[in-house]
């Protein structure tokens, strides 16, 4: 479908380029309505060796029994226990039926692992997740390295039950567990010059099999205005249904922004830059006119191949069922409008 936007500038003035595209070099979305479901945190050096591991068992059992305020999301069993506090930040949870958690960690976009939405639960085992730290350095007063020891006792885990839209036009309600991006910030203290704030993730050749095509730039890199990082919906996310993240999923910590399009929301993060420039993010410089820098849920700016005013739910909605309307900014609007205010979020899209 034609988008309404003008295509020949972004953000950043990119020049326009064109892009020869096949059904396997990660461009070719599925139309939305051929999208179909698929039926498929005493110890903490403890908990990141169950971790390691990829069990939860009693160990934990008296860690977490701690917080009397867990949330009750029904755990798959499947990782180690990570239970999250209830959130009493606006936003943060949605009474929406939540994703079956075997929907939500086999029916994934990562490219690193490929590019079939079934590619990545399959594929992904081979990455490791221990040792692992991430860098912070650029425009900051306080750059470090932190281990994931580090970053899991910087501030009390919560539960967020967020709404994901995927670009493509599909969508899900996942219960992730983490702590506003923010806390982090806070700690590294941003200098004055900091206006931007980019995001590295892993780029593992022996470890994830398809880094190294040419469907993006490796490592995969995105990025966000200093303000939209410091929003407190903007989660700093270690696990997800009360337990470590699966690997398909972003593991062992990734970024969740419920307001944008999913691939902003960068997975297995290894450095985090401050900057004073907008960082070129891995699909805008891809395919620039099709994914903007913002990358805000936004249903009257389609993409240029297909409507962006509908979705289908995964694990919900049927192939022939209707869709059902997608809500401006993904329904955080109350939250996060005032962040665009004065924007023309149709050319900054």
């Amino acid at each position: 479908m034609p988008s309404s936007r003008n295509t020949g500038k972004t953000l950043f003035e990119l020049e326009n380029f064109m892009l020869i595209k096949t059904d396997r070099d990660g461009f070719t979305h599925p139309v939305p309505s051929e999208i179909t479901p698929q039926s498929v945190y005493g110890g903490r050096r403890d908990l990141i060796k169950l971790m390691a591991g990829g069990v939860a068992g009693a160990a934990l059992a008296s860690w977490a029994s701690r917080d009397a305020q867990a949330q009750s999301t029904p755990k798959p069993g499947k990782l180690a226990a990570l239970p999250g506090r209830k959130s009493n930040l606006s936003g943060a949870v949605t009474m929406e039926k939540l994703t079956d958690y075997k929907d939500a960690s086999s029916y994934n976009n990562f490219y690193e692992f490929g590019t079939d939405k079934a590619d990545p639960a399959k594929n992904a085992h081979t990455l490791k997740t221990t040792p692992w730290t991430v860098e912070v350095e650029g425009l900051v007063k306080k750059p470090a390295k932190y281990t994931l020891e580090d970053l899991l006792k910087l501030s009390p885990q919560e539960e967020r039950i967020y709404r994901l839209r995927c670009v493509e036009g599909w969508s899900m309600v996942i219960p992730w567990v983490g702590y506003s991006l923010s806390e982090l910030i806070k700690k590294v203290e941003p200098t004055g010059s900091a206006k931007f704030v980019e995001f590295v993730t892993l780029a593992d050749p022996k470890t994830m099999p398809f880094v190294g095509s040419s469907i993006l730039d490796w490592p995969y890199v995105e990025g966000l205005r200093l303000d939209e990082a410091m929003h407190p919906l903007t989660l700093l996310s270690f696990g997800m249904y009360g337990e470590v993240l699966p690997n398909q999923n972003g593991a062992p910590v990734r970024l969740v922004m419920p307001w944008k399009y999913g691939f902003k929301s960068a997975k297995s993060l290894v450095k985090i830059r401050f900057t004073d420039k907008p960082p070129a993010t891995a699909w805008n410089k891809a395919a620039a006119n099709e994914y903007g820098f913002y990358s805000n849920v936004n249903p009257t700016v389609d993409h240029p191949r297909w409507s962006q005013a509908t979705e289908r739910r995964i694990g919900e909605d049927g192939l022939f069922a209707k869709k059902r309307k997608t809500l401006m900014f993904n329904g955080y609007e109350a939250q996060v409008g005032q962040l665009y205010a004065g924007m023309d979020l149709k050319k900054l899209f």
